[in-house]
């Protein structure tokens, strides 16, 4: 009994070390927001932050959110991510239907070719995508941001494939003797007992969406469209980086991403495990 409980208290503290190494960086993050320039690059370094609950405390703040303008980069990334992440959603829903229930010639090589391109960094195809996008006319607009992620949602499709998968076939054969179409099969049965899956692969593609970086810098250039991702940018230039205003831009930034996971987590996980992902 006592080996046992000596190693519970020794897997408990080693899970606690990695909580807090992992933690640590967040706290340093927020802590440093609520700080003075002077104490941001004071030897030796202070955790306590100097501001705190004086009314300086939300200087920061203020400054990123109104004057720099961030109440128009937070909604231009929920938009832009909300858009693309419900685009993405229908996309892989009815692809992932389509690999799982349909029976057609070429469909285990065209799944197998699907799967492969998410081998390819977006790196390698970003100059002929940029290309593309200016034959369109679409540069400083929002569609190339969205419109890749309808277009390229392999990851989606493979994970609600595994997922309508494992629908029992009962419940499909008694939808064809009623007399269901396909697509009324897709709607009212798979769609209806997927909600833990497309849940999650909802809130998987809204994060990458509001995390993107590259396409925002090359394709938007009009102040009013950027996102957070490119308003954190322009708290540096070439002598150096206003530490206090982009670190509270920073978790202006992530604040949305950690309430919907806490809010969501428990949809994460089934989502997850009724996929057979690990």
């Amino acid at each position: 009994m006592n080996q046992k409980r000596t190693q519970a208290l020794f897997s408990y503290a080693v899970l606690l070390l990695f909580a807090f190494l992992t933690a640590f960086p967040f706290f340093w993050m927020v802590a440093t927001t609520f700080k003075s320039r002077g104490a941001i690059f004071s030897l030796p370094p202070t955790l306590y932050p100097d501001l705190l609950f004086t009314d300086q405390m939300w200087d920061a703040y203020r400054e990123v959110w109104f004057r720099h303008n961030f109440v128009r980069y937070t909604a231009n990334s929920f938009f832009v991510a909300g858009v693309a992440a419900l685009g993405q959603l229908i996309a892989a829903s009815l692809a992932g239907f389509a690999f799982a229930r349909m029976k057609f010639r070429g469909s285990t090589a065209i799944f197998g070719i699907l799967l492969a391109t998410t081998m390819i960094p977006t790196e390698v195809t970003i100059i002929p995508e940029f290309l593309l996008m200016a034959r369109l006319g679409w540069l400083d607009t929002y569609l190339p941001l969205i419109v890749p992620s309808l277009m390229v949602a392999s990851f989606g499709t493979f994970m609600l494939r595994e997922f309508f998968a494992g629908v029992p076939d009962e419940l499909v054969n008694a939808a064809v003797l009623d007399g269901a179409s396909t697509l009324r099969i897709y709607k009212d049965i798979f769609l209806p007992i997927s909600i833990p899956a497309l849940t999650t692969l909802f809130l998987i593609a809204f994060i990458n969406n509001w995390n993107e970086l590259l396409r925002p810098v090359l394709y938007i250039s009009t102040p009013s469209l950027r996102t957070v991702t490119i308003g954190l940018t322009t708290f540096q230039n070439e002598y150096g980086a206003q530490w206090n205003l982009l670190l509270a831009g920073a978790v202006i930034a992530v604040l949305p991403l950690i309430i919907i996971y806490i809010a969501a987590q428990r949809y994460i996980v089934e989502g997850i495990a009724t996929t057979g992902l690990k």
